[in-house]
This record gives structure tokens, sequence and C-alpha cells, in this order.
């Protein structure tokens, strides 16, 4: 995972976007093109540069 986003995606959007479930911030994930919510166990896709915040598109992931 990184920090730093692909060009296509504005840093300043990802530093303005909360998760809807916990409020807590997000990471990038540049390989899978999604927001990630460790809070939330959740990972919001990315499509065409625009994330996609709604908790029904949400990928549920494995806590570390």
């Amino acid at each position: 995972m990184t920090d730093t986003p692909a060009r296509g995606f504005d840093r300043h959007m990802l530093e303005a976007l909360v998760c809807p479930v916990s409020h807590a911030t997000l990471s990038y994930d540049a390989g899978r093109q999604e927001l990630v919510s460790k809070a939330a166990g959740l990972a919001f896709p990315i499509r065409d540069g625009i994330p996609i915040m709604l908790i029904g598109e949400a990928r549920q992931i494995k806590a570390d």
C-alpha cells in the first residue's frame, strides 16, 4: 500500500475524504485503486479517478 496517489487521482481529494462508516482517515492503495478504511475494514473503489464512497460498493478487508 502506498500514500502516493496515481495520475488522475487528486491528492487534495484524499485529504478531504473520510470513511462514511467510521469517519476515520483513508489510505490509498494504488495497486488496487482503492481508498482503505482500516477502522471500518472496508476498501472503497476508485473508478476513472472517482472514489465510490458507497457502503454497498465497498469491499470487506481482513484486519492485519
